[in-house]
C-alpha cells in the first residue's frame, strides 16, 4: 500500500486556508495519513503558481483541488493513491 504525499498550499489571513486545513486534516486522519502545509508567503516560486488558486491541495505533486476542498473527492483520491 503506497502512502501518497499530501501538500496543502496556503497564505497567511486566508480565511479558505482555514477551512481547507479543517478539511485536509478530516480526510487524512480518516485515513490514517500525514499532511504538510507550505506558505507561498515568502517562496517566490510557489505564490508565481498559485496566487490565485489558494488554498491548493497537492497529492503526490498533482494539484487536486483548490479554494474550497472537496472532502469526497480528495478521500477518492487518496484511497486511489494508497491503493497503487
Amino acid at each position: 500500500m503506497a502512502t501518497p504525499r499530501v501538500v496543502l498550499i496556503t497564505k497567511a489571513d486566508c480565511h479558505l486556508c482555514e477551512e481547507a486545513r479543517d478539511a485536509v486534516g478530516r480526510v487524512t486522519a480518516s485515513l490514517g495519513l500525514e499532511w504538510t502545509e507550505e506558505l507561498v508567503d515568502h517562496q517566490p516560486e510557489l505564490q508565481d503558481r498559485y496566487a490565485e488558486e489558494i488554498p491548493v491541495v497537492l497529492v503526490d505533486g498533482v494539484q487536486r483541488d483548490f479554494w474550497k476542498i472537496d472532502e469526497i473527492r480528495l478521500e477518492r483520491v487518496l484511497q486511489r493513491a494508497m491503493a497503487q
